[in-house]
């Protein structure tokens, strides 16, 4: 980890003018997502995101700019100076600090990252060195002080919650614990004023760095944490991956300003939840990744309702779970703790296991969590658990999801049935049953985009769903299947709303006004 930064500076117009003809030479080396994939191949480009170098170092061998820009920025090897005046306009880089002399050759002073926008823009993200290749356990050489101070940067964490943040015009966001700034660039994108918060000044100058060499409109930075860094300001948008690491206090945790976030157990993700209900605007959202605890004697779904704040709608969806020594043992390797002397690693796995048996953790969870500000006491709070496969980016699914809460709540059963539905798209039907039977086992219908799910449904299910087109009210389409069954239509009438609002509530079927 280098302790110098570039002091790029967006106050300044020669700064701006030096930058903007590094984010030109960038572009005409193809130093981008789709030109390092392009070089690299498919096989070095993954053994990157597993902290591999040697595949990149072999493939960036030869003498062009790319190449360079490779082997300066992404791998830290320092180049020969007419090399690195091929790429770059040096002197710019020079006096920004981007570069800086080691002998009679030139080395980069952070990690820059290419990444490639929603739109198909090209950006970049800075980091510190190494970060973006290895995480905090590949930067071995930096002292514990430094360590602490780190700066990652693009990980999956960070793309998962820019796939899932909704993207519409908006006035204010706010980018709580930005890190590198990689959801300040989002933002920026769709907001009129963004602002990035982060307790470690270090992360507010190294964001401003993604911003400017990204092209982007700058943010407002101010250093704090949680919401104290914004008084009572109030958003449309809030996004945040904060600290969530479940980490011990002492010689165990709270070491890594990224990722520890210093409070007990998940209570810093509970009070960023409860506080976001008074820094929202109606109809705001508010999204972050988060890690909570599985305790002994407590549902993890009824721990995470009492989340909630009042006034608001929430969908959480816990992604993933592991065992208190799985957990241990990635954060371990996260920090390079394995690495080190086998005696000093036993004693942090310890410390890490001491604090999960006095909270009477089993487990650890972790998940998106997606709150609205509807202002209402009459509120919808869905917490669900979804490992599978999902299609991003989910913006729109997430809006989708309320807006069919909305529909329910709203809705009675005698509306219900004479309301007229749509087949959602790729929507795909599964027979499974005994060769040559009549009647198949069970139906499931399979949603081909979003969260992707899947749900058994009955004759009568799959029959309903495959007739609505929104041209027929529900209760029609119903008393002509109970003609087809021989069912009585009253009877049938009865006791099918339950099974139209778990489709329409899951995404399977959409409210449409008649007629269209």
């Amino acid at each position: 980890m280098s302790t110098h930064l570039p002091t790029a500076d967006v106050q300044d117009p020669e700064s701006n003018a030096r930058t903007a003809r590094l984010r030109e030479a960038l572009l005409s080396a193809a130093f981008t997502a789709d030109g390092l994939l392009e070089l690299l191949g498919a096989p070095a480009y993954a053994a990157l995101a597993r902290s591999e170098t040697v595949p990149a170092l072999r493939a960036t061998r030869g003498e062009g700019p790319l190449e360079t820009l490779v082997r300066l920025f992404l791998l830290q090897r320092p180049v020969e100076q007419g090399r690195a005046r091929a790429a770059l306009p040096v002197e710019d880089c020079l006096a920004d600090g981007w570069l800086v002399r080691d002998g009679d050759e030139l080395r980069a002073t952070v990690d820059v990252r290419p990444y490639g926008g929603p739109e198909g823009q090209d950006w970049w993200i800075v980091s510190d060195l190494g970060c973006a290749v290895g995480g905090a356990g590949g930067i071995r050489s930096a002292a514990e002080a430094d360590r602490a101070q780190l700066v990652l940067g693009v990980g999956g964490a960070s793309t998962t919650l820019a796939g899932i943040t909704v993207r519409r015009p908006v006035g204010r966001a706010l980018d709580l614990g930005t890190g590198s700034g990689i959801q300040a660039l989002h933002a920026a994108q769709h907001a009129s004023h963004v602002t990035a918060t982060d307790l470690n000044p270090r992360a507010l100058r190294i964001a401003a760095l993604t911003l400017a060499l990204s092209g982007a409109r700058p943010a407002e930075l101010r250093e704090g944490s949680l919401f104290a860094p914004v008084g009572d300001t109030t958003y449309d948008l809030i996004v945040s991956n904060p600290p969530f690491v479940i980490s011990p206090a002492g010689p165990g945790g709270a070491r890594l300003t990224y990722r520890d976030g210093g409070m007990a157990g998940d209570d810093l993700c509970r009070t960023l939840v409860q506080q976001s209900a008074a820094h929202l605007n109606d109809g705001g959202y508010c999204q972050l990744l988060a890690n909570w605890e599985h305790t002994a004697g407590e549902e993890w779904h009824d721990r995470l309702r009492s989340w909630v704040p009042r006034g608001c709608d929430a969908w959480i969806v816990q992604r993933e779970v592991q065992d208190i020594t799985q957990y241990a043992e990635l954060w371990l390797r996260d920090a390079g703790d394995h690495r080190g002397g086998a005696e000093e690693y036993a004693a942090r796995y310890d410390a890490w296991l001491d604090e999960f048996e006095a909270r009477k953790t089993k487990a650890i969870g972790f998940g998106w969590i997606t709150l609205r500000k509807s202002g209402s006491d009459s509120t919808s709070v869905t917490v669900e658990e979804w490992p599978h496969p999902v299609e991003q980016p989910l913006g729109d699914s997430v809006v989708a999801h309320f807006a069919r809460q909305d529909f329910l709540r709203k809705t009675d059963d005698a509306a219900l049935l004479a309301g007229h539905f749509r087949l959602a798209d790729e929507v795909v039907q599964e027979q499974v049953g005994l060769p040559g039977a009549e009647d198949p086992e069970h139906v499931v219908l399979r949603q081909n985009r979003g969260m992707r799910r899947a749900t058994k449904v009955d004759t009568v299910g799959a029959g309903f769903a495959g007739v609505c087109d929104g041209s027929l009210p529900a209760g029609r389409i119903l008393d002509a299947i109970a003609q087809l069954v021989g069912e009585d239509p009253v009877l049938l009438r009865d006791r099918t709303p339950a099974s139209i609002r778990m489709l329409v509530e899951q995404g399977f079927l959409e409210p449409v006004a008649a007629g269209d």
